[in-house]
């Protein structure tokens, strides 16, 4: 449990460490996110297709999917899962807040321990920058660009969907060449 409470904690500080600047003109420009988010259509279980390498999720070798909740108290319920090498499911339970408006597709998101919640480093950023209109295909990303995750209602995506959503992100500046596919089966 301490361990698990410590990896919480360390994942939701790089959340909001720095990233390099990239001589890309499209990271010159902010990380343009979506219109409009409906959370309630967003709820539900998201796998994760591909992903940039982050430190915590290190441990996960595949079969990884978040499942998002409402809360009686407008929260989020945010519940990672992943499958280890040893083929344990590694688990991390936390929460989210949608941040500007009750649209906003900008959340904070919280994997440390509720007690350290006043603290702002806790929160890391959580901006939908592509979704489909079905609500079957997403990107997650956040504005210095360094964290993305590419997301299905499907453990798999047909290459056409996924590669013109590459090509969308690449033009806003995200380095999709760091892009790792995610095992799912």
């Amino acid at each position: 449990m301490k361990t698990r409470v410590i990896a919480s904690l360390l994942m939701a500080l790089s959340l909001n460490a720095g990233a390099a600047d990239a001589p890309n003109a499209a990271v010159a420009r902010p990380l343009a996110t979506i219109a409009s988010l409906d959370v309630p259509r967003y709820m539900g279980t998201w796998y994760e297709i591909a992903k940039f390498p982050n430190r915590f999720q290190r441990k996960c070798t595949g079969f990884t999917k978040a499942t998002y909740t409402t809360l009686a108290d407008g929260t989020l319920q945010v519940v990672n899962r992943c499958r280890t090498d040893k083929g344990e499911t590694d688990e991390a339970i936390g929460s989210a807040r949608q941040v500007g408006g009750p649209i906003s597709p900008k959340l904070k998101v919280r994997f440390a321990p509720a007690f350290l919640s006043f603290l702002p480093m806790v929160w890391g950023d959580y901006w939908v920058v592509d979704l489909d209109a079905g609500y079957q295909l997403a990107a997650v990303s956040e504005g210095k660009r360094e964290y993305l995750w590419i997301l299905s209602r499907t453990p798999k995506v047909d290459k056409a969907s996924y590669d013109a959503l590459v090509a969308r992100l690449a033009a806003q500046g995200l380095d999709v060449s760091k892009l790792e596919v995610t095992k799912q089966e």
